[in-house]
């Protein structure tokens, strides 16, 4: 169904561990790159279709091309779909890839809470938006790793944090104190390649679903 196209159709995929998730999802479709993405330097590389363009790109960054429409469409963490500031995509489809869950965690053994309280994450207004619907207030600390750390020396009374098994956090004398999302990769389509490459991006769309619901 991918010869037919009359222009490129350019999708971008996430760096890290999702990406071999991601490629496989595509080749059970019958898209694969042209060589392998995960050793090249290139960052677009052409698909085994002519008209296919793959990119590799950073989270955040999949969700920055496919809103100024640089990508057509685009595969992504809900993490990052939930920090980001734009909306000139469609979210259409949970493809169930790269599951985890977006919690709250403290200290085991905590002492009593002060009323305002300091919670450190790097995804800053998702948890202002948790802590706003709970009524709580909050000072926020900004980390990008490490954040076991942060309630085990003080600095924070809370994390907001993705997790898979928890075993990290039980290694850290942490546990769970509140869920706020399950996360996973989502599909999203910019809004006007949906509507100029519509026949393509359904018949894309109903494959994915064929595959992953």
């Amino acid at each position: 169904m991918f010869d037919e196209l009359a222009h490129p159709l350019v999708i971008a995929l996430s760096k890290g561990r999702p990406l071999a998730q991601q490629l496989a999802l595509l080749q059970r479709l019958g898209i694969e790159p042209s060589e392998d993405i995960t050793t090249s330097r290139k960052l677009v590389v052409k698909g085994n279709h002519p008209q296919i363009r793959l990119m590799v790109l950073r989270g955040h960054d999949v969700a920055t091309y496919v809103e100024h429409g640089i990508a057509d469409i685009g595969i992504v963490g809900k993490d990052v779909l939930l920090e980001f500031p734009g909306d000139n995509f469609y979210e259409p489809l949970d493809l169930k890839l790269s599951q985890c869950q977006l919690i709250v965690a403290g200290l085991i053994d905590e002492k009593p809470l002060p009323r305002r309280l300091r919670v450190a994450t790097k995804f800053i207004e998702t948890a202002k938006r948790f802590y706003a619907s709970e009524g709580t207030q909050i000072d926020m600390i900004r980390l990008t790793g490490g954040l076991e750390l942060a309630p085990v020396m003080g600095l924070a009374d809370r994390i907001v944090d993705i997790v898979e098994t928890g075993s990290t956090l039980v290694a850290n004398g942490l546990e769970p104190k509140a869920f706020i999302c399950d996360i996973s990769s989502r599909l999203i389509i910019n809004k006007v390649a949906f509507k100029t490459k519509q026949p393509m991006i359904d018949r894309f769309i109903e494959s994915m679903m064929a595959e992953t619901q």
